[in-house]
């Protein structure tokens, strides 16, 4: 599989900026860009020592492309412990296909999707698992999971089980060893501290298996689910949390048809909030449908926020009260936050009413805004983010969970 020809690609997006990196890895490398580059101090790029930068021209039958920057990483001390080079060049898409075109023509293919990653793990450069985390490095967009891959890449999950994956094959070969020698009243391993071992590497995995549906949300975002009746406000609360007109809001029961879906990042962790069509009963076959996607959303999600309209359910808590068992009862391994929105229309008689007939009601008004704050302070505090601090293995990727499995 491992291959020695030169790739070539832009390890920077495409488009226009103020520079751009182009990356040649491969055995010729080194003397590829060599031949078309000149340096301004007249040094030959070849003869230059690892990981030291060059300015200078490249150039094509005399003519100039781009003043460059380039940088120069020898065998094995590179990222695809094969000779790399990278071209810092101007961020002009011309200049760009320019020099891409001129090092195809000498010598170099056009790299495929994650080839300089894949020969970076060919080359043992990294093991497989940090190989999967570059992606997941590139595509972070929080806190969390920028630190959950960070700590992939860095080997973490590999590290976990490679000093439990030694002992257990010291003690194989200590049972191997026994059963070369049945005819003997000899005993090599240790009974007791083999179980042991078992017990701890069951508990080890036990962990890393649970911990799977924590770490697959922190990586693409941990999602909450709003319900509740039409028209107590979901869409106008997703708009408040989003600071954006994301979902079409109005006075007619029924508007959400389908669910809608956004993500923010609060406190570092990212969240990813589902408006839902509001629970009742229609004979509207589009309407059904969509409240048939609202329990599907809440099955997928992490926590759900139930919203209901203090301004007219006042005099009917109780029904509210009964909703909210419902959910309990169907769903109660899930966190359930309760909101009690429009809360700007009640008067302070109204408050302390609904205060003491619903038990742990957050106050909210999303058309004002008042009350968002504490519910993302209140979403943060579900969200057990002591693993994260705790620097603790964390398991992100499918492909790792099943293997924990078998």
């Amino acid at each position: 599989m491992i291959q020695n020809d030169s790739i070539i690609a832009l390890a920077t997006p495409s488009g226009i900026g103020a520079i751009s990196v182009i990356r040649i890895s491969g055995e010729d490398a080194i003397n590829i860009v060599s031949k078309k580059f000149n340096s301004i101090s007249g040094k030959e790029l070849k003869n230059q020592k690892t990981h030291t930068i060059h300015l200078g021209h490249v150039t094509e039958n005399n003519r100039i492309i781009d003043e460059v920057l380039v940088s120069v990483f020898k065998n094995p001390s590179s990222y695809t412990g094969e000779n790399v080079v990278e071209i810092s060049c101007h961020g002009s898409s011309y200049i760009q296909q320019e020099i891409i075109q001129l090092f195809l023509k000498n010598g170099c293919r056009m790299a495929d999707n994650g080839e300089f990653t894949m020969r970076a793990f060919l080359n043992g450069k990294m093991d497989l698992s940090q190989a999967e985390a570059v992606a997941d490095v590139i595509a972070s967009n929080s806190s969390a999971s920028h630190q959950l891959a960070i700590q992939q890449m860095r080997g973490g999950i590999t590290n976990e089980l490679k000093d439990l994956r030694a002992k257990l094959l010291d003690f194989a070969a200590l049972i191997e060893l026994e059963l070369d020698f049945s005819g003997e009243d000899v005993e090599f391993a240790d009974r007791t501290k083999f179980k042991e071992l078992v017990a701890t590497i069951s508990s080890v995995l036990k962990k890393l298996i649970d911990s799977f549906s924590f770490g697959n949300a922190m990586k693409n975002g941990i999602p909450v689910a709003i319900i509740g009746e039409p028209n107590v406000g979901k869409s106008t609360l997703l708009n408040a949390l989003l600071n954006e007109e994301r979902a079409i809001v109005s006075d007619i029961a029924g508007t959400t048809r389908d669910t809608i879906e956004d993500e923010i990042v609060i406190g570092g962790i990212g969240f990813r909030f589902i408006d839902t069509a509001g629970i009742r009963e229609t004979k509207d076959v589009i309407e059904s449908i969509g409240i048939k996607k609202t329990f599907e959303k809440i099955e997928q999600s992490q926590v759900t926020v139930y919203l209901f309209d203090s301004s007219s359910g006042i005099k009917n808590l109780d029904q509210v009260n009964f909703e909210i068992e419902k959910i309990k009862n169907k769903y109660p391994q899930k966190p359930l936050i309760i909101i009690a929105n429009k809360i700007d229309k009640l008067d302070d008689v109204q408050l302390a009413e609904l205060n003491k007939q619903v038990a742990d009601v957050h106050l909210l008004s999303a058309k004002t805004g008042f009350g968002v704050e504490q519910l993302t302070d209140k979403l943060l505090s579900l969200i057990n983010t002591g693993a994260l601090r705790n620097n603790e293995t964390i398991v992100t990727n499918s492909r790792h969970y099943d293997a924990l499995i078998k």
